[in-house]
């Protein structure tokens, strides 16, 4: 009788790598869509579809001017008086006005050099105090 020698085995000292694309797949997909990103956080403005010029007198006008040091001037209207306040007291000023006028449009005029946070603040301040008609300019000159 022979005897049948075993055949050894052998066994790899390697990683199998076979798969390993696909379990890199695999992952990226459920991180993709198990992510969730972050809303931007911005300025929540309706624009009007189509841009028009309207005229407007200028005893319905607020001129809010915000400066690069954060004053803000008020002006009424053509009244030659300038108020000069923070943005903080807009919300105030918005409602005293707008009680006695209400289709005071506020104009927000903004210095180029002034820090963005400055015109959200009064952005702000206006939309607390309920303004609807709003219009945004850079300030030139």
């Amino acid at each position: 009788m022979a005897v049948m020698g075993k055949k050894k085995s052998k066994v790899s000292d390697e990683v199998p790598s076979s798969s390993m694309a696909d379990i890199a797949f695999l992952l990226l997909i459920f991180f993709l869509v198990t992510t969730t990103f972050p809303k931007d956080a911005g300025l929540a403005i309706v624009l009007p579809e189509q841009g028009e010029d309207v005229q407007v007198s200028q005893r319905n006008i607020l001129h809010i001017v915000i400066q690069p040091s954060g004053i803000v001037d008020v002006k009424r209207g053509e009244s030659p008086q300038v108020q000069q306040v923070s943005p903080q007291d807009i919300e105030s000023i918005w409602r005293q006005d707008v009680a006695a006028n209400e289709n005071l449009i506020a104009a927000v005029k903004t210095h180029p050099d002034a820090p963005y946070r400055f015109m959200v603040d009064v952005l702000d301040a206006l939309h607390t105090a309920g303004a609807e008609r709003i219009s945004l300019q850079i300030l030139e000159g």
